[in-house]
């Protein structure tokens, strides 16, 4: 079962798919090189992205989500304003600062970001990492963007993104929705506040609320 919060999330814009997702897997990945113990060997990172992501890439500013996801940042506490001096810096000395200045490699600018248009596959919405230690490949991983801001890897394609949980009042339609809400007497939202409380506790269901309202709507995205 998806929460709310799962969909309704803070994002960075224009797009969940092109922006939120492949910044949640430059993150993912620079995230799998500190866990693997190979962070402090890379000296260069390279991307390829393929298909739709490529396609529209430097309209929906893909290449700036990827960037600011490997620089150990994530859509919903990313300092927006800080975005564009961080991306000329990366341009301007071809080196980019991995996991929050945890390690500094070379990302050139020929080369470090290649548009693919051909589609992986598997999904439209691909895009692969590369990790160098020199030239020897320390670490490779496909990542998908499948819509509403989620990733899955290669391996994992096919299956839920999500843990299951057993909620009180499962639903696939709209109008098994609505059915429960006729079997119980509950209001729409009544009923999907008892799904939401099985998922999650009271009070950290209520932290994405406060963390969603403290949040100014801004009409601005990522730009270069």
């Amino acid at each position: 079962m998806i929460s709310v919060f799962d969909m309704f999330k803070v994002g960075i814009g224009p797009s969940s798919s092109h922006t939120v997702g492949p910044m949640k897997a430059g993150k993912q990945f620079v995230d799998l090189l500190i866990e693997q113990g190979k962070l402090q060997d890379v000296t260069r990172v390279a991307v390829d992205v393929y298909g739709s992501l490529s396609l529209t890439g430097k309209g929906h500013h893909t290449d700036i989500a990827i960037i600011m996801g490997l620089a150990g940042f994530e859509p919903a506490s990313v300092d927006i304003d800080s975005i564009p001096v961080f991306i000329k810096d990366v341009e301007a000395r071809e080196r980019l600062l991995l996991a929050q200045g945890a390690r500094e490699v070379d990302f050139p600018r020929e080369g470090g970001m290649v548009f693919r248009s051909e589609n992986l596959s598997l999904h439209e919405n691909g895009m692969t990492l590369y990790a160098f230690a020199g030239d020897r490949l320390l670490e490779r991983k496909t990542y998908y963007s499948i819509g509403g801001g989620f990733i899955v890897d290669e391996a994992h394609f096919g299956q839920s993104v999500l843990d299951e949980v057993a909620v009180p009042y499962p639903f696939h339609l709209a109008k098994e929705l609505l059915s429960h809400c006729r079997d119980t007497g509950m209001s729409l939202s009544g009923l999907v506040m008892k799904n939401e409380l099985a998922l999650c506790t009271a009070v950290t269901k209520f932290t994405p609320i406060l963390a969603i309202s403290g949040k100014p709507c801004r009409r601005v995205s990522i730009v270069a």
